[in-house]
């Protein structure tokens, strides 16, 4: 229904509530740049340009002095959850730096607290300093085999999910599941259809025969790209690229060259940043620091602001409500002194200041917590016996899952010859081969699968975390049993969280209370725990990663080849079924 109060203002019978003068507009629609003033009614754009119709005498008035005005900044895919920061304290974090809107999913809190819980979290980012959208999972988990969760979400779910006003289309819609036919996905891209919602995709690595499958289902967009040459033949059957550039996957260098060397259309391109940590934003940006590196990498200022802004918006089927500054849209307007080195000097968010110069204009207020994301641990205590991976002899040749040193969405494998004592298979530190495992936290089993892993460094003790996508059961990676067992233990003491120990004493810790996933805590504080943590991972456990967190946390997503672990057990991700962590024995 058209806004009356904004339409009289538009047609200037009625007078605009700010006016913006004395700024440079960069016109992401016609990609110009020329001075006009904006007005703003009940918190969007009524008019550009020349606006004296709309100056009342009670407008206030709002000089740009002479900086550019360009639309707030959209991440077309980010998993809130994965920054540990609930809606609240992410919002405010992220908007200091010019995002002003994120599509997600917020499939952690969905198979934690259900549909419930992300109303919750949808309500609470209505008071926040950023828009929302939701993006409802096409299944989730998305694990293949699926892993036990709180709340499985399945198509009958869609039939509720898809009627919600923030619902814009099927997220994280896996090429597996549309490939091999699930018949749960399949039933909400039919039900997405007769709504007249897209699906978006997730489709890494994926070769010419299955991008014509893929585009066929009625995949849009995808964000799961690892080279240019994969992204253009995404793009030329049809699918729409976001780039993504974020903590765990930072791949923008690369992938632009679709557009700086291969000669593809920007306007097909979006920007997204996908998993970030608080340190990483806090110390170089958000999608401001992507806009920045898109123009170091050779794209121009406007075609970097448009894959940040309207590119994406249009993806989503958002663009008459953001993307631009134009009339009708949220008046979410940056304010920018220079172009080729992107940094807002202001922020506006539905036509109200929320950040200037990289701080928030108000301190974030969490809202009360209910029940629907403060209970969700039903996990019973684990006896250190069980961690272990039994076989005869004396001699045990195992999968080991590899961790990749630089990019976390890469996981080999390698076979690792370890020693059995006693019927049990002894973690190696010298081999840098220690045990993992996934402890089921809902209570629906009592499943504790252990397997092992290459590339942590840990010489002593164990880590364990409880945010962990994409079915956020409890996963920690230790050298001993007793270490790991009081890690898990610890964890959900404190509801979820983070947890290092050694020695049988707990030496970090960061408790993650919200649905067992975020904590409403500032981005500073947040910032400060990940570093403890994975200091106290380095100089006290001996991991010779940058952030050992970082890695623990993607151990669960089967989407990433070539191995994983869920509370199934060891999943091979090329063939995807659970595989047996001793190969042979001797």
């Amino acid at each position: 229904m058209p806004n009356r109060q904004l339409l009289d203002v538009a047609y200037g019978r009625a007078h605009a509530e700010k006016i913006i003068k004395n700024g440079e507009l960069v016109n992401v629609l016609t990609g110009e740049i020329y001075p006009a003033d904006v007005a703003i009614a009940d918190g969007c754009v009524a008019a550009v340009g020349d606006v004296s119709a709309q100056l009342g005498p009670d407008t206030e008035i709002i000089d740009a002095e002479g900086r550019y005005l360009t639309p707030g900044l959209i991440d077309g895919h980010l998993h809130i959850e994965c920054s540990k920061l609930s809606v609240t304290m992410l919002a405010d974090m992220v908007s200091r730096y010019g995002t002003t809107s994120v599509i997600s999913g917020l499939d952690q809190v969905l198979v934690a607290a259900g549909i419930d819980g992300v109303k919750e979290f949808l309500a609470e980012a209505e008071k926040s300093s950023m828009h929302v959208w939701w993006g409802a999972p096409a299944k989730a988990p998305y694990t293949i085999p699926e892993s036990n969760v709180g709340f499985p979400f399945k198509a009958e779910d869609h039939k509720i999910a898809q009627d919600m006003p923030e619902c814009v289309g099927l997220w994280e819609t896996v090429q597996e599941m549309v490939e091999d036919g699930d018949e749960d996905v399949l039933a909400a891209m039919d039900l997405a259809e007769k709504n007249r919602l897209h699906a978006f995709g997730c489709a890494p690595l994926v070769d010419a025969r299955r991008v014509a499958g893929y585009a066929a289902s009625g995949v849009v967009l995808c964000h799961e790209s690892y080279s240019p040459e994969e992204e253009l033949e995404k793009m030329r059957n049809g699918i729409d690229i976001i780039i993504r550039e974020s903590t765990a996957a930072p791949m923008l260098r690369d992938n632009i060259k679709l557009v700086t060397e291969m000669g593809a259309p920007s306007d097909r391109v979006g920007f997204c940043t996908d998993d970030i940590t608080s340190t990483d934003v806090l110390t170089r940006g958000h999608l401001d620091y992507v806009v920045r590196l898109a123009i170091e990498c050779g794209v121009t200022p406007m075609q970097a602001i448009q894959m940040g802004s309207i590119n994406t918006a249009r993806m989503y089927k958002l663009d008459h409500m953001i993307g631009a500054i134009a009339p009708g849209r949220f008046a979410d307007i940056l304010f920018v002194d220079d172009l080729n080195d992107f940094r807002p000097a202001k922020v506006m968010t539905a036509g109200r200041f929320v950040a200037e110069n990289g701080k928030s204009l108000k301190a974030p207020v969490a809202p009360e917590r209910t029940p629907v994301v403060a209970d969700t641990f039903k996990l019973k205590e684990i006896d250190p016996a069980r961690i272990k991976v039994t076989a005869e002899g004396s001699k045990a040749l195992v999968q080991a899952i590899v961790l990749s040193k630089d990019v976390a969405f890469r996981r080999p494998g390698a076979q690792i010859e370890l020693d059995i004592v006693d019927g049990v298979v002894q973690p190696d530190v010298e081999k840098d081969a220690i045990m993992v495992a996934v402890a089921e936290r809902y209570g629906k089993t009592d499943n504790l699968p252990v397997a092992f892993i290459n590339g942590f460094g840990i010489k002593k003790g164990a880590i364990a975390t409880s945010n962990s996508p994409d079915d956020n059961n409890v996963v920690v990676a230790g050298t001993n049993a007793e270490d790991m067992a009081l890690a898990i233990n610890e964890v959900a003491k404190l509801g979820g969280g983070q947890v290092a120990v050694a020695d049988g004493k707990v030496i970090g810790s960061l408790p993650l209370p919200v649905a067992g996933i975020v904590a409403d805590i500032p981005a500073e504080e947040m910032s400060k725990a990940e570093r403890e943590l994975d200091r106290i991972a380095r100089d006290e456990l001996g991991s010779d990663l940058p952030s050992p967190f970082g890695q623990l946390l993607f151990l669960s997503i089967t989407a990433i080849p070539e191995w994983a672990i869920t509370d199934l057990g060891l999943i091979d991700c090329v063939k995807f079924v659970v595989a047996d962590p001793v190969i042979e024995s001797k």
